[in-house]
């Protein structure tokens, strides 16, 4: 799966045309590799050495719902699989900047909900977005289009929410693999995902797991709007189908769900992201299991103060050689 973008984008064949002549040049030129990279990107220079792993980590007052900032290195406990491992690297983010993926859905099932969409998209990008932050925007029906690459102008990004058309199957874990496949495991920092969307797939070529490993290996959190009618609270199977899916991929990968069931509750929804976007602690630490195995590791945080609660990823993937 890849980006088929509108306008000037190339298309999925001349892509992996351009993939294979590289290819060809560098082992031509005697070096050996096996991974389909951009030109100008190398696997070192994307694929950080996660023998350091780097954990993001929210933490809520249980009562006041707030969010708790003072907490010291000392204050936490990180576990892998059960067993503590040693914090080296222990910063509380604030003010470093954010790259961020809008995903918007424009199949079928939310057409009566597009103009929802197209205000929520507008909203965000508008009310988020600060200085030396960055953000694309990415469509998915039955293909998923690159709108706009990463840009600090939301003007750029809410010229293509203006265009937004509804039409064809929904593609949301294809969405979700290649942006992060393609884009966001490229970059660095605090790096996030806003889905607009009902949550229901009709025509993706990967599934849910495919997708939330995708999202974990590129360390971005995804954060979800609901733009089923009612919210979760809606009725028919598809929309609590559509609605836990939302709700699922958030908790894997350390962000939340919103359902708002007018426009005017987005602000609300939006303020909060932002606010734990900028408001988190970043945990890292040399894992003692040194098998590169490209297996999966769960990730659990302890704090030691009660009616506390955490908003981290549940897991990542180890290194394979």
């Amino acid at each position: 799966m890849s980006f088929s973008e509108k306008e000037t984008t190339m298309s999925l064949q001349f892509s992996r045309f351009l993939v294979a002549a590289l290819a060809v040049i560098v082992l031509l030129a005697g070096v050996s590799s096996n991974a389909q990279l951009s030109p100008d990107i190398s696997d070192q220079t994307y694929r950080i050495d996660v023998d350091l792993v780097n954990v993001l980590c929210s933490v809520f007052d249980r009562k006041t719902r707030s969010f708790v900032t003072a907490f010291s290195q000392n204050d936490f406990s990180i576990f892998e699989d059960g067993r503590r491992q040693e914090i080296t690297n222990f910063t509380r983010e604030t003010n470093l900047p954010l790259t961020l993926a809008m995903l918007v859905d424009t199949s079928s099932s939310v057409a009566p909900k597009l103009k929802f969409e197209q205000d929520a998209a507008i909203s965000f990008l508008h009310n988020v977005l600060k200085e030396n932050d960055r953000a694309m925007l990415v469509e998915f029906n039955s293909s998923v289009n690159l709108l706009q690459d990463f840009t600090d102008d939301p003007n750029k990004l809410t010229n293509q929410v203006r265009k937004l058309q509804a039409g064809g199957n929904s593609s949301l874990f294809d969405a979700i693999d290649v942006v992060c496949d393609q884009k966001m495991i490229r970059e660095t920092g605090r790096k996030a995902m806003i889905i607009l969307s009902d949550g229901n797939d009709s025509g993706s070529t990967v599934d849910y797991k495919r997708a939330v490993e995708m999202a974990l290996r590129a360390e971005c959190t995804i954060f979800s709007v609901s733009v089923s009618k009612g919210g979760f609270f809606g009725t028919g199977d598809n929309t609590r189908r559509g609605d836990n899916t939302l709700m699922n991929l958030a908790r894997e990968t350390g962000g939340k769900v919103f359902f708002p069931f007018v426009v005017e509750e987005l602000e609300d929804a939006f303020r909060e992201i932002n606010q734990e976007l900028r408001s988190q602690y970043s945990i890292g630490y040399v894992s003692t299991n040194t098998r590169r195995d490209g297996g999966f590791r769960k990730l659990e945080i302890r704090v030691r103060e009660r009616n506390i609660e955490l908003n981290h990823r549940k897991g990542y993937y180890a290194p394979l050689n």
